[in-house]
C-alpha cells in the first residue's frame, strides 16, 4: 500500500517496515492485536512524530528509559459489519520509533499482516476526523515530567514541638525546574533553616548542591539555584483552571521510607475540586488555593501539580491523609511571589521555619519556631529555635490555630518594619521582648532578676537554684503548675470563697504560720475579671508583718494584671508577693501568693508564672 509519513508535519523518507501480527488479544475485543514494526530509525526522529498511512492515524508516546517505546493505534477495525475503536499496545524494542504504515506485498509480509492492514484501509477513511482529538491528547507523555522534578534533602538542626531538638537531622522534599539553569520552585518549609540542600536531579549519579535565592514564609514558596545548566524545566499552564481538569502530581513522597535514598519520585493522578479552597493552614496563609483527589504525602510538598500536557498548574503544599484533600498552591498566583524570589528578594519573611501552635489546657498559643535563617530579622532579633512567637505589634497569635494573623501583620508593617515581638522561650519557660528590625529581645519579667536584692542569700545554702521541678495539680484538675520537687507538700482543695486552690510547699504548716518556709498559693475564679485586680489584691495585706513596697503591674505572654510586694517579713529576709493577673480574654481571675526565703525562690517564681495554667 501507499504510505506517507510525516515527522511533525513535514514529509520524511518514506520506507516500509515489516509488520508482524504477534497474537490476538481476546480480552479486549477479538480485533484487538500486538504488532512489532522493525525498521531503522534516525536519531533527529526521537521527537514526537506521526506517520500517516492513508487516513488511519497511530498516536505515541516518548520513549520510556528502558529504550521500549510505546505505541497506540487509535482507529476504526471493521468487526463483524460494526465500526469498533480500539487502542492497540505496540512495543517496539531497542529504538524510539512511532510507526504508521503497514508491510509490502505478500512476499515480503505474512498473509495476515495483509489482511489486517487492508481492513484498516477500508475503515481508514471514516474515522480520521474522529480521532483527531485523541491524538492532539497523545502528544505529550506525561511520564516525561519525572526529568523537571527533584528530590530535595535539606539537612540540619530543627527543633519539633513534639520530638523535640534533631541535631544533624535530615528531611525531605520535592521542587520543580522551572529555567534550564537550574532555578527550582519549591515550599519555604522544605529550605528554611537548612544548614545545606542536597538535590537529587534525574539522570545526575549524585546530588547537587543548591542555592536557596529568596524565600516567602506566608506562601510558603521559595526559589533555589542548582549548580550546573542544561537541565528541562517545565512551564506555566496558560488556559484557565476549573473544576472537573484532570491533573498529576509529581514528587517524592516519604511515608514508606527509612532513608532519604528510599524515598523513590511517585506520579499520581486525579481531577481538581475546588480553585478557591481555604489556603489557611498551620504554616502558611494563602487566600485561595487549589483542591484536588491527586494524591500526595509528606515529601511531595514543593513538587508540581501538572495537567496533562505536563503544564505547571500549581505546586502541592498541604495534604490531609484522612480525608485524602490535596492543596496546591495556584501557579497563577504564584508566578509574582516567584519573579521576586528568582532576583533574591524575600517575600514576606522574617527568616523563621514556623508553624501555629494553639493549646488552650496549656494556655499557650503563638508561632512555634523550627528552625532560623541565620541573619534575618528573626535572627538579629534573638529569636532561636524552639521559641514561640506569642506576640506581634501587640496581637495575640494563632488563636485559631493558622499563620492568618502573623501574616496579616507582616503584610500590613512589611517585613522590614520595626515591629514590637514577644517570645516564649519553650525551653526555660522565660518571656522575651524586643523588636523585629530593633531592639533585640530581652527578659520581660523575671522576679529573680528584679528582686534578687529583695531577698538576701543565704552563704550556707546548698544551691543557688533548684535542681527538678515537676508538674501539679488542684484537686478538679483546674490548675496546673510546676514547682520545685522539694516542695512536695501539696493540697488541692478548693476555697470555698474563691474557687479551685493549690497550695504547694516543703512544709504546708510551716510555710502557712511563719515566713520561713517558701511555698505558693495559687486559687482562680470565673466570678471575677480584670475589673477586679485591685480589689483582690486588697483583700490580702501583710503590712503589719512586713514593709509594703508598693504595687506594680504585671505582663508576661499569657497574663496580664498587677502585683504588690512586701519585703523583710517577720523581721527577716523573706518577701512577699501577692499578684493577681487575667488572661487576656479575660476569661477568669487568678491569685498568687509567693513567699520567698532565699534567692532561688525567686527562680521558682519565674518558674511558676511561666508554667502555670487556670481553667475554672
Amino acid at each position: 500500500m501507499d504510505c506517507v509519513q510525516q515527522f511533525d508535519g513535514a514529509p520524511i523518507q518514506a520506507f516500509v517496515p515489516e509488520l508482524v501480527v504477534e497474537k490476538t488479544i481476546d480480552a479486549l475485543s477479538p480485533a484487538s492485536f500486538v504488532l512489532h514494526f522493525r525498521w531503522p530509525v534516525p536519531p533527529e526522529m526521537s521527537r514526537r512524530r506521526e506517520w500517516m498511512c492513508q487516513t488511519a492515524k497511530i498516536e505515541g508516546f516518548s520513549p520510556f528509559p528502558s529504550g521500549v517505546q510505546k505505541i497506540y493505534y487509535s482507529g476504526h477495525i471493521d468487526n463483524g459489519g460494526e465500526n469498533v475503536r480500539k487502542a492497540i499496545a505496540v512495543f517496539v524494542v531497542g529504538v524510539s520509533v512511532l510507526a504508521a504504515c503497514g508491510g509490502g506485498d505478500s512476499s515480503s509480509s505474512p498473509t495476515t499482516v495483509a489482511e489486517t492492514t487492508e481492513t484498516t484501509e477500508a475503515t481508514a477513511t471514516e474515522t480520521t476526523e474522529g480521532t483527531t482529538e485523541t491524538t492532539e491528547a497523545a502528544d505529550f507523555d506525561i511520564a516525561q515530567v519525572e526529568q523537571s522534578v527533584v528530590k530535595i534533602a535539606a539537612e540540619g538542626t530543627f527543633i519539633d514541638p513534639e520530638v523535640g531538638e534533631q541535631r544533624n537531622s535530615a528531611g525531605v522534599g520535592s521542587g520543580l525546574i522551572v529555567s534550564d539553569d537550574g532555578i527550582v520552585v519549591t515550599n519555604n518549609h522544605v529550605v528554611t533553616g537548612a544548614a545545606l540542600l542536597r538535590v537529587t536531579v534525574a539522570g545526575e549519579d549524585k546530588p547537587v548542591n543548591a542555592t536557596i535565592l529568596g524565600v516567602s514564609e506566608c506562601s510558603d514558596l521559595a526559589v533555589i539555584k542548582l549548580e550546573g545548566s542544561g537541565y528541562t524545566p517545565l512551564s506555566y499552564r496558560t488556559d484557565d483552571v476549573t473544576p472537573g481538569l484532570e491533573v498529576y502530581a509529581a514528587g517524592f513522597p516519604a511515608s514508606d521510607a527509612n532513608t532519604i535514598d528510599e524515598v523513590d519520585y511517585t506520579l499520581t493522578r486525579g481531577i481538581v475540586s475546588s480553585t478557591t479552597a481555604n489556603g489557611e493552614t498551620s504554616w502558611a496563609s494563602v487566600d485561595n488555593v487549589i483542591e484536588h483527589d491527586a494524591r500526595i504525602r509528606g515529601g511531595n510538598s514543593g513538587g508540581p501539580l501538572l495537567d496533562e500536557q505536563g503544564k505547571i498548574v500549581g505546586i502541592n503544599y498541604s495534604g490531609i491523609d484522612a480525608s485524602d484533600q490535596n492543596y496546591a498552591i495556584s501557579g497563577d498566583d504564584a508566578q509574582p511571589i516567584i519573579d521576586r524570589l528568582m532576583k533574591g528578594e524575600n517575600v514576606d519573611s522574617i527568616g523563621v521555619n514556623g508553624q501555629a501552635v494553639n493549646d488552650p489546657e496549656a494556655g499557650v498559643n503563638g508561632v512555634w519556631v523550627a528552625s532560623v535563617e541565620s541573619g534575618s530579622p528573626a535572627d538579629n532579633a534573638g529569636i532561636e529555635p524552639g521559641d514561640i512567637i506569642t506576640r506581634l505589634e501587640g496581637l495575640d497569635l494563632a488563636l485559631d490555630g493558622t499563620l492568618s494573623d502573623y501574616c496579616d501583620v507582616i503584610r500590613t508593617q512589611g517585613a522590614d518594619a520595626t515591629m514590637s515581638i514577644e517570645v516564649l522561650r519553650f525551653s526555660t519557660e522565660e518571656v522575651y521582648e524586643g523588636q523585629l528590625n530593633g531592639t533585640p529581645l530581652e527578659l520581660s519579667f523575671s522576679f529573680a532578676q528584679q528582686f534578687e536584692d529583695d531577698v538576701a542569700s543565704d552563704p550556707e545554702s546548698a544551691a543557688d537554684t533548684y535542681d527538678e521541678y515537676v508538674s501539679i495539680s488542684d484537686d478538679s484538675g483546674s490548675i496546673t503548675v510546676s514547682v520545685p520537687a522539694e516542695w512536695a507538700d501539696v493540697n488541692g482543695a478548693a476555697n470555698v470563697n474563691f474557687g479551685p486552690s493549690l497550695y504547694a510547699a516543703p512544709v504546708l504548716q510551716s510555710f502557712v504560720d511563719t515566713f520561713d518556709t517558701p511555698g505558693v498559693i495559687i486559687e482562680a475564679t470565673s466570678a471575677r475579671t480584670a475589673v477586679d485586680i485591685q480589689s483582690t489584691l486588697d483583700e490580702i495585706d501583710f503590712s503589719t508583718q512586713c514593709t509594703y513596697v508598693g504595687r506594680d503591674s504585671y505582663g508576661d505572654a499569657l497574663y496580664l494584671g498587677s502585683f504588690d510586694l512586701y519585703t523583710n517579713c517577720g523581721g527577716g529576709t523573706t518577701s512577699v508577693f501577692v499578684v493577681a493577673v487575667t488572661p487576656s480574654d479575660g476569661s477568669f481571675l487568678a491569685r498568687l501568693l509567693i513567699q520567698a526565703v532565699e534567692p532561688r525562690d525567686l527562680d521558682a517564681a519565674d518558674q511558676i508564672f511561666n508554667t502555670f495554667v487556670a481553667s475554672p
